[in-house]
């Protein structure tokens, strides 16, 4: 047998596998996964974000869908070789489908595809305008009464929402909707982002001082423009502020701040949204294709209902109203909830000389930073992995790549590792009295962030100040507030001044309640969560997440949001669905996903 090198093999899998595919050949085509595999397609050939698991899946979903989407031209991706670790051989590839030019990733376990990953890079004749296809800018030559970019530019703001309607309304300018506005606006596709606050960023802005990003810096790049190389590596609050601020004017984003969406509803005759709009007091009607909801995968502020609030005499606020400790210095402050807000403004309460009390109501992950960086993020998002060739667009395909349904079992001895480089620091916090937990199976952030959105916090030094016990710490559940604290189901009475209700946020959803009624928002049912019957998180299995980036049971209608690396990476398909649908491309959806929970 003739010595062959890897690229050579998985070159002529690819075609193997292509030519099954052209030749319509499902069954040829299914029989070369494993039984046991995985297919991640992000639009390219269910128009959706859906992932297919096992052979009778895949040759569903192809059964549906290959006669529309006419794939083709596989090959491995251009400057790209093979690897092969462990009996599994990996490849970056691309391909092509009648519409669009796909890339991706597939991983070959005994000669078979055990996970494969396709994504839409572009459509074709709507590529975005880069590189050699870069505009001019300049208009050179002569010519009378030529209009310059800041006049077009000044058109189109005083038109666009008034003499000329947009494709495209996205309701909420936070990271998401800003991240998804620029990827619109490089496609052609006129579009409105609708902001209550006064400036760009001021959802960052508004929040409590001490507030900075978790996540490093390489982990939180906005496409098309990174974080310079001397950004720090986590952003204080304000710093992300000005930033996004900054990408909303030089993106060119027709931005509406000061403006609150009132009403929407949708026209399922004329495929029509009609969204009343106060914009500064002044009442506008938009009548966009598309409806983009961005207002934060948290959703809605969850604020109990307990006895006796109405008789506090002190300060109490949700912790997202929370001003941060410069009005209670000398003063008694109680923090309700356990995770990554309560941790924050309690060491900032702290450090603004308050004497503050946390209450931890349930079990909480936690994970040191410097930790979760070096074991967790560092082998895709560092400045190793920078130095290693590593790229931000590979990392989050990487990431991407590994199925929901598995994606535990690579989390687990990564949280396992660090359990064991940091066993004093958790022995001091149960010392402590703090309820830890790693997630129902031990494979904890991630997996908790993906399931629930909850139930952690990134330890970035309040800890230290629980062991301490300088920061103090109760467990139990509140069973009323009195005109001078909180009680306890165990009889306690906590005095204060000061009440922080740091206890988390409903389903997206909820503004789409606000927004359209109770109907509609029961109609797209629950935001966010995999189904995979773990805490807060109920089933049945859904193997994404529940109906974000992706088509809804609500016509026209599309959630977006997350943290700033879904806000970019997330946005591209996104943006993709959107512009298809406004250049009257096919768009046959494979999965819709059914209702399963309201909220």
């Amino acid at each position: 047998m003739l010595d062959t090198t890897l690229a050579d093999q998985t070159q002529a899998f690819l075609n193997n596998f292509g030519q099954a595919l052209e030749a319509g050949d499902i069954d040829a085509a299914t029989e070369i996964f494993l039984d046991d595999c995985y297919w991640r397609d992000l639009v390219t050939f269910t128009w959706n974000i859906k992932t297919v698991e096992g052979k009778a899946q895949v040759a569903d979903m192809l059964k549906h869908q290959l006669a529309t989407t006419k794939p083709s031209s596989w090959a491995l991706a251009e400057g790209e070789l093979p690897t092969e670790d462990d009996g599994v051989t990996t490849a970056w590839i691309q391909f092509e489908t009648e519409v669009a030019r796909g890339y991706g990733l597939i991983r070959l376990k005994e000669g078979k595809i055990w996970t494969l990953l396709t994504t839409m890079a572009e459509l074709k004749g709507y590529e975005e305008p880069k590189g050699f296809a870069r505009p001019l800018g300049a208009k050179h030559g002569a010519g009378k009464h030529r209009t310059t970019w800041l006049e077009e530019r000044q058109l189109e703001e005083t038109e666009l929402g008034y003499k000329t309607q947009p494709y495209c309304v996205i309701i909420g300018g936070g990271q998401g909707g800003i991240a998804l506005g620029a990827r619109l606006r490089q496609l052609g596709v006129p579009t409105i982002i609708v902001e209550k606050n006064d400036r760009p960023g001021d959802s960052w802005r508004n929040r409590y001082k001490s507030l900075c990003l978790h996540d490093p810096v390489w982990y939180d790049h906005l496409p098309y423009i990174k974080f310079p190389e001397n950004w720090p590596v986590f952003s204080p609050k304000d710093k992300i502020g000005d930033w996004l601020e900054m990408y909303t004017k030089v993106m060119e984003l027709n931005y509406w701040t000061r403006s609150t969406a009132k009403s929407a509803s949708y026209d399922e005759a004329t495929e029509e949204w009609t969204v009343v709009v106060d914009r500064d007091g002044e009442e506008v009607v938009l009548k966009p294709k598309q409806l983009v909801m961005a207002t934060g995968m948290s959703g809605k502020p969850r604020m109990p209902d307990l006895p006796g609030m109405e008789k506090f005499k002190g300060d109490q606020h949700h912790s997202s109203k929370h001003p941060g400790p410069d009005a209670y210095k000398g003063k008694k402050a109680v923090v309700i909830g356990s995770n990554n807000s309560a941790h924050d403004i309690c060491a900032a309460l702290w450090e603004g000389d308050v004497d503050v009390t946390m209450v931890q109501r349930s079990s909480t992950h936690i994970v040191r930073s410097d930790t979760l960086m070096d074991v967790g993020l560092g082998a895709l998002y560092s400045e190793e992995a920078v130095a290693n060739g590593m790229t931000t667009e590979k990392a989050d395909l990487i990431f991407a790549s590994l199925p929901y349904a598995i994606l535990h079992e690579f989390q687990i001895p990564a949280y396992a590792e660090m359990k064991k480089r940091d066993a004093d620091f958790y022995e001091g916090l149960e010392k402590a009295g703090f309820w830890l937990d790693w997630g129902d199976d031990d494979s904890g952030l991630f997996m908790k962030y993906l399931r629930r959105g909850s139930g952690y916090y990134i330890d970035i030094g309040a800890s230290q100040l629980i062991i301490d016990d300088e920061i103090k710490l109760e467990r139990g559940q509140v069973v009323a507030i009195d005109e001078t604290g909180v009680i306890l189901d165990n009889g306690k009475h906590l005095d204060a001044d000061l009440i922080v209700y740091a206890t988390g946020y409903n389903s997206m959803n909820g503004w789409v309640a606000d927004l359209m009624g109770q109907e509609m928002a029961d109609k797209l049912g629950k935001v966010w969560g995999l189904g995979s019957d773990t805490t807060k998180d109920p089933g049945p299995w859904e193997g994404e997440q529940r109906n974000m980036w992706k088509p809804t049971q609500v016509p026209n209608l599309w959630m977006h949001g997350g943290n700033l690396h879904q806000s970019r990476h997330y946005s591209q398909f996104l943006s993709l669905q959107i512009k298809a649908r406004m250049e009257g491309i096919p768009t046959p959806v494979y999965g819709l996903q059914e209702v399963h929970h309201l909220s």
